[in-house]
């Protein structure tokens, strides 16, 4: 069984910086592509960035393009997602997730059936 547990998210004023952290644990951290998705109150979850599992191709929604960056440290058994100009619309709940990608070559996952564990989320807030 995988467990993924993330960390690093609070209340943050409009233009600030939040680092969100999710450890894995379980299985061989190196065999899954990473994701980051959200939910705002009252909205479906979105997705929001991954990182493949090599962590050579990264993908971001428009949203936050340019604003956030995804990493991982396969080593530390970790990824990262470091959020910088947050906007008030940033607000919401942070879910890592982890999408088996053993038998692929290196690649990512942009939909929400594709991935096969969640933690159980960090709530960011951004005043305006």
């Amino acid at each position: 069984q995988v467990q993924l547990v993330e960390s690093g998210g609070g209340l943050v004023q409009a233009g600030g910086s939040l680092r969100l952290s999710c450890a894995v644990s379980g299985r061989s951290f190196s065999d899954f592509a990473m994701g980051w998705f959200r939910q705002a109150p009252g909205k479906e979850r979105e997705f929001a960035a991954v990182i493949s599992k090599s962590g050579g191709i990264t993908y971001y929604a428009d949203s936050v393009k340019g604003r956030f960056t995804i990493s991982r440290d396969n080593a530390k058994n970790t990824v990262y997602l470091d959020m910088n100009s947050l906007k008030p619309e940033d607000t919401a709940v942070y879910y890592c997730a982890a999408a088996f990608a053993r038998y692929y070559t290196d690649r990512v996952f942009i939909t929400r059936a594709e991935y096969n564990y969640w933690g159980q989320g960090t709530q960011a807030t951004v005043s305006s």
